[in-house]
C-alpha cells in the first residue's frame, strides 16, 4: 500500500516537472520570436509611434429665460498647440513658420512675447536696467545691440532663413517654448480663438505640421449682451483657494463661476470632461485618434425671468436715472445708481431684476483687462454690485403699508377712524414734521396712504410700539434674506428692540415714531421690498422668492427642486423662514389697497401725474428718503398691477433720485411691456407738477 502511494506521488511530480519545462520552453520561444525574429520590426514600431491623451472639455450648461431664450451659452473656441516631436531644428522651424503664415493670412494672432522688434531693431524693454537683466538671463552680452541680440537668437534656434520677418515669427514661438517648455505629452499654446478658416486649413494640412494639434474648447457667449448681467453673473479662472480640496473635479486652468447663477449653480453648470486618445508617429503626425471617454455637457438652468421684460426693465431704469440727473423732471438730482425688481405676486417668481450701472459679462471670459477692471471696482457706483440684493436703503414712505396693516390688525386703528394732522407731531419732548407742514386735517388710513401723511403714521407707530411693528414687517419679508438663489444677498436691518439690546441700551419710543415711516434703523434691499409689496397685493400670502424655474440635465431629465434647493441653501448659508402664517382681515387689506390705488389713480395721489390716462389700473406708493447729505434724497416707487386681480409687483429704487414720483415712470413702462401695451402710445402730462414728499 505504501509503495503504491510512493509510486503515484513520483508520477505526479514527474508530470508537474514536464509541464513546467514545457511552459519554460514556450516562453523562451516567444521571447526569441519577439526579440530575434520580429525584434527589428517591433523596435521600429516603438520608435515611430507615440500615444497621448487629450482632454475633451465639456460644454458649460446654458442659462435660459422662462421661455427658453438663450442668455448664456457655449461656442467652440479653437486653439493651436504644439507638442515636442523627434524632428530637427530645421523641420521644427519650418513647421512653426508655415503654421504662423496660415494664421496671419486669415487675420489670426499668435503668441508673441519675444522682446525684440524689427524694422527698426529695438528692445521692447524701455528701461536700460531691465534690458541688462533680460540679456543676462539669456546669456547675451549686456552691451549687445537689439540687432546683435536678434542674431544671437537666430543662431541659437538654428534659423536659416534670411527673411528677417520670417525669422522674427519663428523666434516668437521658439522663445515661448524655451520659457514655458513642452514635451510629447505637454503642449504649448501657439494661438487661441482662431478663425474657423484657419482651423479647417490647418486640419487639412495636418500631415505637414508635425506636433501641431487643433484643440477645441467651449467658451462662454452671451447672445443678449449685457442683459441680465447681474443675474447671470460672471466666470473666471479658478483660484488656488477654490481649487483646494476639489482637485478631483477641477484643474488649475479650469473656468469657474464667480457670481450670480454662474456661481450658485456651478455644480450643475459644470460638465464632465472626456478623454481622447491620439496616436502619432515619431515626427508628430497624427496617425489615428479615438475617444475613450465621452464629455458630458453641464445642466441647463432655466430662469423665471422673461428676457424681453428684463431688457425693457433695464432700459427703463437707465433712461430714468439719466433723465433725473439731466433735470428732465425739472430740478436735476445727482441720480447715479438704482435697481428694479418685478415679481409674480402669486408665486414669488422674479420676472425681471435690473441693477444700474450694469457690466459686460463677456469681458471676463478671456481674462479682463486692467482698464475695464479698474472701472468696475473703483468709484461709488460699483457696477459689479447687484443693488437689487446686495445694497440696502431706507424705504421711506413705502414702508407705511406695513405700519397700516399692523395697526389695523392689532386694533390700534380702524379703517374709518381718523387722526387729525396738525402738521407737527409732538411727543416725548420732541417733534416730528409732516411733509405737509400745514397738516392734512382729519384723515383715515386709505387717504393717509394716498397722500403719504407722515403725521398719521407717527401716531399709529406710537400706538403700536416697536416690537409689534417689527413683527408684521418681518412677516412681510423685511429685515431678512428672501432666499433668492444668488450670491451676495444681504439681510438688511429691521428697526426693533433687538437693535437696542445689541447696543446695551433701552429703546427710545421716539425711535418708533421714525421707524413707522420707514426711517430709524430700517434699511432694506429692493428684493425684500418686492416680496413685501407682493404680499400686500396677494393679501398676506407667504411667498418663497425664486429666480430659478428648473435645472435640466444634458440627457433631458430634470434635477428635483428639493435636491438643488438643498444644495443652494447649503452653499449660500440660507435658513428657512419659520415665521407663522398670518391672516389679514379682508376689510383691513382692502383699505390699504384702496389707499395704494389712490396714489396712482386719483387727483392728489403722489404718482397720479405719471399714471393719469394709463390703461391699466395700478396700486402704488412713492417714497423719498433723505440720506443726510444735502440734495441727496433716495427715491422709491412700489406698486402692483392690475389692481382688481394683481399679477405682478414692481419696485423701483434710484439712488439720489430726488422724489419717488420720478421713479414711477419706470414702473409704468415695465407694466406696459408686461401687459403687451404699445409704450410709444403712452403719453405723459409733463406740465403736471409731482407731489413732493420730504421726510425728516
Amino acid at each position: 500500500m505504501a509503495k503504491n502511494k510512493e509510486r503515484n506521488d513520483r508520477i505526479r511530480y514527474n508530470i508537474i516537472t514536464i509541464i513546467v519545462y514545457l511552459i519554460g520552453i514556450l516562453l523562451l520561444l516567444q521571447l526569441f520570436n519577439l526579440q530575434i525574429v520580429h525584434g527589428q520590426e517591433y523596435r521600429e514600431t516603438s520608435n515611430t509611434k507615440l500615444t497621448r491623451e487629450s482632454i475633451l472639455k465639456a460644454d458649460r450648461g446654458s442659462i435660459r429665460d422662462s421661455s427658453g431664450t438663450l442668455i448664456a451659452g457655449a461656442e467652440a473656441k479653437y486653439s493651436v498647440v504644439l507638442y515636442k516631436t523627434k524632428v530637427n531644428n530645421e523641420n521644427l522651424n519650418n513647421t512653426i513658420l508655415n503654421v504662423l503664415n496660415v494664421l496671419s493670412t486669415n487675420g489670426d494672432s499668435y503668441v508673441d512675447n519675444f522682446l525684440i522688434d524689427i524694422n527698426p531693431y529695438r528692445f521692447k524693454l524701455s528701461e536700460e536696467e531691465s534690458q541688462k537683466k533680460w540679456k543676462k538671463a539669456n546669456n547675451i552680452d549686456e552691451d549687445a545691440t537689439a540687432e546683435e541680440a536678434f542674431n544671437y537668437f537666430k543662431n541659437k534656434y538654428e534659423i536659416k532663413t534670411d527673411n528677417v520677418e520670417d525669422a522674427r515669427k519663428i523666434m516668437a514661438i521658439r522663445y515661448e517654448i524655451s520659457y514655458k517648455g513642452y514635451s510629447n505629452t505637454k503642449s504649448i499654446e501657439i494661438a487661441e480663438n482662431i478663425s474657423e478658416k484657419s482651423m479647417l486649413e490647418l486640419n487639412e494640412k495636418n500631415s505637414e505640421f508635425a506636433g501641431v494639434e487643433i484643440v477645441s474648447e467651449p467658451v462662454r457667449v452671451y447672445p443678449l449682451g449685457k442683459t441680465a448681467s447681474h443675474i447671470i453673473g460672471r466666470i473666471g479662472q479658478i483660484e488656488e483657494s477654490e481649487l483646494e480640496g476639489n482637485e478631483d473635479i477641477y484643474d488649475q486652468n479650469d473656468i469657474i463661476g464667480k457670481a450670480g447663477i454662474e456661481y450658485t449653480f456651478e455644480k450643475y453648470l459644470k460638465g464632465t470632461d472626456g478623454i481622447k486618445q491620439i496616436d502619432m508617429d515619431v515626427d508628430g503626425t497624427t496617425t489615428g485618434e479615438y475617444i475613450s471617454k465621452e464629455a458630458v455637457s453641464g445642466s441647463d438652468i432655466i430662469l423665471t425671468i422673461d428676457s424681453k421684460l428684463q431688457a425693457v426693465t433695464e432700459e427703463a431704469l437707465k433712461n430714468n436715472i439719466e433723465k433725473i440727473a439731466s433735470g428732465g423732471f425739472g430740478k436735476s438730482y445727482p441720480a447715479d445708481a438704482g435697481a428694479t425688481v418685478v415679481m409674480n405676486v402669486k408665486t414669488g417668481e422674479v420676472l425681471a431684476m435690473a441693477s444700474y450701472p450694469d457690466y459686460d459679462p463677456s469681458s471676463f471670459v478671456n481674462g479682463i483687462d486692467t482698464e475695464t477692471w479698474n472701472y468696475y471696482i473703483n468709484g461709488d457706483t460699483k457696477p459689479l454690485e447687484n443693488k437689487a440684493i446686495s445694497a440696502m436703503y431706507s424705504p421711506g414712505s413705502t414702508f407705511k403699508m406695513a405700519t397700516a396693516i399692523a395697526g389695523l390688525q392689532e386694533g390700534k386703528i380702524t379703517t374709518t377712524e381718523t387722526i387729525r394732522d396738525t402738521g407737527v407731531y409732538k411727543k416725548y419732548n420732541s417733534s416730528w414734521k409732516c411733509w405737509n407742514t400745514s397738516g392734512h386735517g382729519r384723515i383715515a388710513v386709505s387717504d393717509a396712504i394716498k397722500k403719504s401723511c407722515n403725521y398719521f403714521f407717527y401716531e399709529l407707530g406710537d400706538r403700536l410700539g416697536i416690537d409689534t411693528l417689527a413683527k408684521y414687517a418681518y412677516y412681510l419679508g423685511l429685515g431678512h434674506k428672501t432666499g433668492i438663489e444668488l450670491k451676495g444677498e444681504i439681510s438688511g436691518v429691521l428697526a426693533s428692540n433687538k437693535i437696542a439690546e445689541q447696543e446695551n441700551r433701552v429703546w427710545n419710543p421716539g425711535e418708533t415714531i421714525s421707524a413707522a415711516i420707514g426711517q430709524s434703523y430700517n434699511t432694506f434691499t429692493p428684493i425684500q421690498m418686492a416680496k413685501y409689496v407682493s404680499m400686500i397685493a396677494n393679501r398676506g400670502k407667504k411667498l418663497d422668492v425664486t429666480i430659478v424655474k428648473s435645472v435640466v440635465n444634458s440627457d433631458g431629465s430634470e434635477v428635483s427642486r428639493d435636491e438643488y434647493e438643498n444644495e443652494i441653501h447649503q452653499k449660500l448659508g440660507l435658513e428657512n423662514d419659520d415665521s407663522e402664517e398670518m391672516t389679514f382681515d379682508e376689510k383691513n387689506i382692502d383699505a390699504i389697497l384702496e389707499g395704494m390705488r389712490g396714489v396712482t389713480s386719483e387727483s392728489g395721489g403722489t404718482a397720479y401725474s405719471i399714471f393719469q390716462g394709463f390703461n391699466i389700473e395700478v396700486g402704488g406708493k412713492t417714497g423719498s428718503a433723505q440720506t443726510g447729505v444735502k440734495d441727496k434724497t433716495n427715491a422709491w416707487f412700489v406698486g402692483f398691477a392690475p389692481f382688481d386681480d394683481p399679477e405682478i409687483a414692481i419696485v423701483v429704487f434710484v439712488r439720489n433720485g430726488g422724489h419717488g414720483n420720478y421713479t414711477a415712470e419706470v414702473a409704468r413702462d415695465v407694466i406696459a411691456q408686461y401687459f403687451g401695451m404699445n409704450t410709444n402710445q403712452i403719453t405723459e402730462d409733463v406740465s403736471a407738477l409731482p407731489t413732493v414728499q420730504i421726510i425728516n
